[in-house]
């Protein structure tokens, strides 16, 4: 009678699906290593007794700016262990939007049964101040989403944060990050500025193709059950997402596609995941494929020939090179009884079809050989609807040559 919840927890195809959550936090960061070299730059004095930091963390969703802190926080505790004792207070704006709010869960995260009803914010402040002095206990509060309190309640609570010393006995309570989609320091006032450092802004970029790579591969190396996946497949998912430089997309998608495989399973059907697999996710986000078809309509006969070729593969595998489009379009050619075009000019239909978006190239080292050859794939579209439709219209693009 329910048959249809075996699939759930079978784990044919995903072995961990926590770590295809977006929150999962993984041992290693991949794809930033620059980034994180910078921002251990900026925490150098954190390894004094008396030092404390500050960085201003930008860039666009999906670039990795939550998982940046939470990796870096926890392998700089475990760095510093035995030497310095280093808490963490990583609090998301979003959630707690006020001033007082994120005040009282800074406050909580070090001592959860600390009272806050009745004290002021820099009461809260000062209490916080004397816990961390007498457990000789340093302090990194990371506010996330940073932008959603400025529109709140303004700057106080960073300008109190960052003058938390001042007056007092001893240095180096507390070291700052913020982290924003937005340029917060066009919005903070000049006191606050001054006391964060311009030089302590990392804007990062979206990730490149390679990056998503990289975390696509991660993922799958620890969620899912080895032999699966490819690294063909994992390069497709990258150029995929690679229009949005967004981690989550590529983790998104790499889920997606590794259910649908699941789903599929019925005990006679190979265990690994496919073109149609990819291809096969709900993407409301990437090119519409069903209303981007006519991308085709304008090609030259024989640039469709050289697509169908193309996409006579790519049905099946996740890439290929020129060595077998130029193969692949003679016996095209043959078939619809069509002389091939010469090489350079095979080249050149191949340009126009990526600069049209059906297809993503990029050029890598032959495996076990010396030289570089061209690989191409069609991340955003079916291979086997284009073909259709390009089935339709050659026999009437032909006769009108």
């Amino acid at each position: 009678m329910v048959d249809y919840l075996d699939r759930i927890g079978a784990g044919l195809i995903i072995a961990h699906p926590e770590r295809l959550d977006f929150d999962f936090v993984p041992e290693e960061l991949v794809g930033r290593e620059d980034i994180q070299r910078e921002l251990a730059s900026k925490f150098s004095n954190v390894a004094n007794p008396e030092g404390a930091a500050r960085a201003v963390i930008t860039g666009p969703v999906g670039s990795g700016k939550t998982v940046l802190a939470k990796t870096f926080c926890r392998d700089l505790q475990r760095h510093l262990s035995g030497k310095r004792e280093l808490k963490v207070a990583h609090i998301n704006c979003r959630n707690a939007s006020t001033s007082m709010r994120v005040a009282q869960r800074i406050l909580h995260q070090f001592d959860p049964g600390h009272p806050d009803r009745g004290l002021s914010l820099g009461e809260m402040l000062l209490s916080l101040r004397k816990m961390l002095r007498r457990t000789s206990t340093h302090l990194i509060v990371v506010l996330d989403e940073v932008d959603h309190m400025l529109r709140r309640s303004g700057d106080e609570l960073l300008y109190q944060l960052l003058r938390i010393d001042e007056d007092q006995e001893g240095t180096g309570t507390i070291s700052l990050m913020l982290i924003s989609q937005e340029q917060v320091l066009d919005v903070l006032e000049t006191a606050v500025i001054s006391k964060f450092g311009q030089s302590n802004h990392l804007r990062i970029p979206p990730y490149t193709v390679d990056g998503l790579e990289a975390i696509a591969r991660q993922r799958a190396e620890l969620a899912l059950v080895p032999g699966t996946w490819s690294d063909a497949t994992v390069r497709l998912l990258a150029e995929r997402a690679a229009g949005s430089g967004d981690a989550r997309r590529v983790i998104e998608y790499l889920s997606s596609a590794a259910e649908r495989c699941e789903f599929r399973q019925d005990g006679h059907t190979e265990q690994v995941i496919t073109v149609e697999d990819i291809h096969a996710m709900s993407d409301t986000v990437a090119v519409d494929t069903q209303t981007r078809l006519e991308v085709v309509d304008d090609l030259s006969a024989q640039g469709m020939l050289v697509l169908l070729a193309m996409c006579r593969r790519l049905r099946t595998e996740e890439s290929m090179t020129m060595g077998d489009v130029e193969r692949l379009y003679a016996v095209v050619c043959e078939e619809y009884e069509q002389k091939p075009k010469s090489h350079t000019t095979l080249w050149k239909y191949a340009k126009q079809i990526e600069q049209e978006g059906v297809i993503s190239t990029r050029v890598a080292t032959v495996p076990g050989g010396r030289g570089r050859t061209t690989h191409l794939s069609m991340p955003h579209f079916l291979p086997a609807d284009i073909a259709s439709r390009l089935e339709l219209l050659l026999p009437k693009r032909l006769r009108r040559k």
